[in-house]
């Protein structure tokens, strides 16, 4: 080959030299080819070993926070793109081979892949000698990653925690709310909902608005400095042994050079001090945000959350899918599946019962197994693995109440039935009894306290509203929680619990011996023993609800020695034993709804007596020797039908007596010009000095100036009068009573008038002028009325003090008389609620408003049923421009009504400006003449919900795109809808999904 060369090169000459080495060299690669080849090959098993080696640096880097170097980041580039291209010259070398024809052609490529392969062995030669890496290949990760996936449960599928994490999601883009609170009760699914917001976040179809998202559980013993050191390591700061002060301050100076973080406080028991933990205050830094989650909504108001979304319970549906998925596929077969239901539902919708008890049972296939579980969490035992997972969690809720008494109280809460509502009234009523409230505190400040309580327990989440206005209960699991603490305390205040279990025996159990309370509400015991029990250490015996027990045995109450509370009512007994008289240590006696029994025996030996209740009773007289209980404090005779005498002085003696209730008793309080000779008198309730609370019928409201009536009715803090309220047959009346309820703030001190000549009421100014809520129903005279009222207030000046009127039954209409007028000022500057019923006559509501210069600025609800010749509500201009604080319309059963408002050309206000800014609810019902809401092109921005029935010339609403968002339900008929005009198509479709139809039924109709 040399020779060959050689000889070329002597022909060609010397300027041809260098094309001969050039052909050399080639001819040299070409006959090298194979040998190159094979070393390549070894050198890059090298390199990828090498780069191997690397890459499991960079992973165990990873884990501790570290970042390959950017050296380390381009030599892996470099060495990929080597990898490429040597995984393509393979490809060419294979083609090169299976090519048979086209000699000189092949032999090109093969020269081209020889000298490619040289090159490249060069290349790989230099990535070995730079992957020494002197300044190694990991280095501190100074730049933390914006967002960390968390590990957790999807809640995909649950639309209760689906619709709270859209809340949490609108609250983040809403720069309105720098502090969310996230609240429930535990085991309720708060930790999984904001990893579940973490994780949504971190979804790369999301719209990151935050620079960094910062999660760090709290846990209820608060360690400062471990958050302190859980934000570090998320913000990678190094060097974090410092005091906690000097490490506030590094995070501080670190948290600002975020653009916009978002800090997620998991599981808060207590307020914690930003500024202690080095946190900034999201109202400081702008755009920044802080979730915390917390088992108490009293925690969010101590970190001045901005807004608080609790998170409730799973639906039935969403309770039962988590149970299967835990219980698996045995939870479906049968015959197990209708037992697994059932204990599915015995987990009242906590997801933590749900998921330990269904993994608990997961792979049992015996289905007396599953009822043995049932039995178990019915009689609020644990089953296994229950304590520790669900119970023992949420007994720190338990543990963390501040007070011993407050404990207390919560736990005699568990003493009702499952699913029962307790009256809050009742309740409080029940802790003081028993000694859990201070007794120097009067009716006042004693329901203050326990008002307080219960918020805090609410808070707390150890309590719930329950089904009935003023009530609260238990979850079911919580009040298994508390069945089990209550059951087993060691200090003399253990509880024996047998309540809401279809009881038809007394138990024989030795419990019964060293409980203190003892509870068998709602069962169906027909009789108790007739013996003596030694139950010496009982303070409380619950036997309300009995509804066939007929008696109680004298030797029954003998081994209750230090009985404080006796609650019988709603039992059948038909008298009580005079053994009660030897519980001299009794301070409540509960005989309400005890519908048989007539009288009681002589009360004069229980003089530690505090609270008498025989509501509903058939008793026709006052006990013998009632007037010796100079302790009794609490009152109630209400609704005794049969109670038609009540001695002179019989109430007179009870010096301490703050709270008596007569609603609907057999006796007419009159004036003591009025009543029979030896009857109690009006005048003897004014010497009642302790008496704060008052409900009583009054035949005729007594007439006087005197300046005795006005001190002792500004003394009552609650009061209900009732004057001429009902009479024999008067059902009408007592079904009108129920078409509404008031807040409870207005029925605080309350004055109904029904059926009564108001010609005279005048001389009654004394009780219309300290009455938040008035009632005016079928009486006579309401023209003449308006007349002394308006002329009244020149004397008395207005009736600030009213809240609620309420005017229904009148065929009467408000014009004045000849020669008079209205009130020159707001006679009712404070009126938050107007009720308008069967007024026969009413055009407008300025009739009424013109009698007492009305001007509506607080009105915050108003109800029209009935009134037939009503044209429209209001005319807006002149004394009244704007509506502002009016969040609700009802109106019914109007059928010349038009038109909401009249507007008078000299209304100063914007043409476009709304009368009702904030209105947020609109209920209309047969209104077959309503055309218009408001002025063309007016929106009412506020509304909320929208229910529309019976208004078929209604074709316009006051709703446009830029308010879409605030609806949350429209209610009608499919073809009022269907026939509603729009101002664009947008607008109709943007609000189509809140629209739910109502079918109407015409017999329904017809029937009102």
């Amino acid at each position: 080959m040399e020779i060959l060369v050689s000889f070329a090169s002597s022909l060609l000459g010397d300027g041809s030299r260098i094309l001969c080495g050039s052909i050399y060299s080639k001819i040299r690669n070409f006959s090298k080819f194979r040998s190159n080849l094979d070393a390549l090959e070894k050198e890059m098993e090298k390199l990828k070993t090498r780069k191997d080696d690397v890459e499991q640096q960079i992973e165990t880097g990873d884990k501790q926070g570290k970042l390959p170097t950017a050296q380390v980041v381009r030599w892996l580039s470099e060495v990929n793109k080597m990898e490429a291209d040597m995984n393509s010259m393979r490809t060419a070398m294979e083609d090169s081979t299976n090519n048979a024809s086209g000699c000189c052609s092949n032999c090109g490529v093969r020269c081209k892949l020889s000298k490619q392969v040289v090159d490249k062995l060069n290349e790989v030669a230099q990535l070995l000698k730079d992957a020494d890496f002197p300044a190694g290949i990991v280095i501190a990760n100074h730049l933390p990653v914006p967002v960390e996936h968390i590990p957790g449960p999807s809640i995909e599928g649950q639309s209760t925690a689906s619709k709270n994490l859209a809340m949490i999601m609108d609250c983040l883009w809403n720069d309105e709310f720098g502090r969310i609170g996230v609240w429930g009760m535990g085991g309720v699914g708060k930790t999984t909902l904001v990893k579940n917001l973490n994780n949504k976040l971190k979804s790369p179809s999301s719209v990151q608005p935050f620079s960094i998202i910062i999660w760090t559980t709290v846990s209820k013993d608060f360690d400062l400095k471990r958050v302190q050191l859980q934000l570090a390591e998320r913000l990678k700061l190094t060097n974090v042994e410092e005091s906690p002060e000097r490490m506030a301050i590094r995070l501080y100076e670190r948290f600002e050079k975020e653009k916009r973080f978002l800090l997620i406080l998991d599981d808060v028991w207590d307020a914690i001090d930003l500024d202690l933990l080095g946190v900034p205050r999201p109202e400081i830094h702008k755009g920044s945000k802080i979730i915390l989650t917390s088992r108490t909504k009293e925690v969010c108001a101590q970190m001045t959350t901005d807004v608080d979304i609790k998170v409730d319970v799973l639906n039935e549906e969403e309770a039962w899918q988590l149970f299967c998925q835990n219980a698996g596929k045995v939870a479906m077969a049968e015959p197990i599946k209708s037992v697994a239901v059932v204990v599915a539902k015995e987990c009242c919708g906590l997801p933590l019962a749900i998921i330990t008890v269904g993994a608990s049972m997961r792979g049992k296939a015996k289905v007396e197994l599953w009822h043995d579980a049932l039995t178990a969490l019915r009689r609020s035992e644990p089953i296994k693995g229950i304590e520790k997972k669900v119970f023992t969690p949420l007994k720190w809720s338990y543990d963390s109440l501040q007070d011993e008494h407050i404990k207390t109280c919560f736990l005699c809460c568990c003493l009702y039935p499952e699913d029962f509502s307790i009256e809050v009234s009742e309740l409080i009523r029940f802790w003081f009894a028993e000694g859990l409230l201070d007794e120097h505190q009067n009716y006042e400040e004693l329901e203050n306290r326990g008002m307080a309580i219960i918020e805090s327990l609410m808070d707390s989440c150890l309590l719930d509203l329950g089904a009935q206005v003023d009530t609260v209960k238990m979850h079911d699991v919580v009040r298994d929680v508390a069945i089990w603490i209550a059951c087993s305390m060691e200090d003399g205040s253990k509880s024996f619990i047998r309540s809401g279990i279809a009881l038809k025996h007394w138990p024989e159990n030795d419990l019964l011996k060293s409980s203190r309370r003892l509870s068998f509400v709602n069962n169906e015991m027909t009789k108790l023993p007739d013996w003596e029990l030694q139950c010496s250490q009982a303070t409380t015996l619950l036997l309300r609800g009995s509804r066939f027990l007929e008696k109680v045995p004298y030797s029954f109450l003998q081994g209750f020695q230090v009985l404080r509370v006796l609650d019988l009512s709603g039992s059948c007994i038909k008298s009580l034993p005079l053994s009660l008289l030897q519980l001299g240590e009794l301070r409540a006696l509960i005989l309400s709804g005890c519908s048989d029994l007539k009288e009681l025996p002589p009360l004069k030996g229980l003089g530690k007596l505090q609270i008498l209740d025989c509501c509903g009773t058939r008793i026709k007289a006052l006990p013998e020797g009632i007037e010796n209980l100079t302790n009794l404090r609490q009152l109630d005779l209400s609704y005794t039908p049969h109670l038609k005498t009540i001695r002179a002085g019989a109430l007179y003696r009870l010096s301490n007596l703050e709270s008596l209730n007569m609603r609907r008793s057999g006796y007419w309080w009159g004036a003591k010009e009025k009543v029979e000779m030896g009857q109690a008198p009006f005048e003897e309730l004014l010497h009642l000095e302790r008496l704060i609370v008052l409900y009583i019928d009054l035949s005729i409201i007594p007439h006087s100036s005197s300046e005795d009536y006005i001190t002792w009715i500004r003394r009552l803090r609650k009061f209900g009068v009732f004057v001429k309220d009902y009479g024999p047959g008067d059902n009408a009346i007592e079904n009108s009573e129920r078409a509404f309820i008031r807040p409870r703030h207005f029925v605080r001190r309350h004055l109904s008038l029904k059926n009564y000549n108001l010609s005279a009421v005048r001389q009654s100014w004394w009780l219309l002028i300290n009455a938040t809520s008035v009632d005016i129903y079928g009486c006579s005279y309401i023209n003449l009325m308006l007349e002394n009222l308006a002329m009244l207030s020149h004397t008395v000046g207005s009736f600030a003090g009213l809240k609620s009127l309420t005017i229904g039954k009148s065929k009467y209409g408000f014009q004045p008389g000849v020669g008079r007028g209205g009130s020159q000022f707001d006679l009712l500057p404070n009126l938050e609620h107007l009720y308008l019923y069967s007024l026969d006559f009413l055009e407008s509501i300025s009739d009424l408003g013109d009698f007492l210069g009305l001007r509506f600025s607080k009105l915050r609800l108003l109800e029209v049923i009935g009134c037939p010749r009503l044209k429209y509500l209001l005319p807006i201009g002149g004394s009244i421009q704007i509506l502002e604080e009016l969040k609700e319309i009802k109106l019914k059963s109007c059928e010349k009504l038009e038109e909401f408002f009249r507007y008078d050309a000299s209304r100063q206000i914007m043409a476009l400006d709304p009368v009702v800014p904030n209105l947020r609810m609109l209920e209309l019902n047969k209104l077959p003449n309503l055309k218009t809401l408001c002025k063309e092109n007016e929106s009412w921005p506020s509304l909320e919900q929208l229910e529309i029935l019976d208004c078929n010339l209604l074709r316009k609403l006051p709703l446009t795109i830029q308010r879409a968002n605030n609806m949350k339900e429209i209610r009608g008929e499919q073809q009022w809808w269907s026939q509603l005009e729009w101002d664009d198509e947008y607008t109709k479709s943007s609000l189509q999904h809140y629209f739910t139809p109502i079918m109407v039924n015409p017999f329904v109709i017809a029937l009102n």
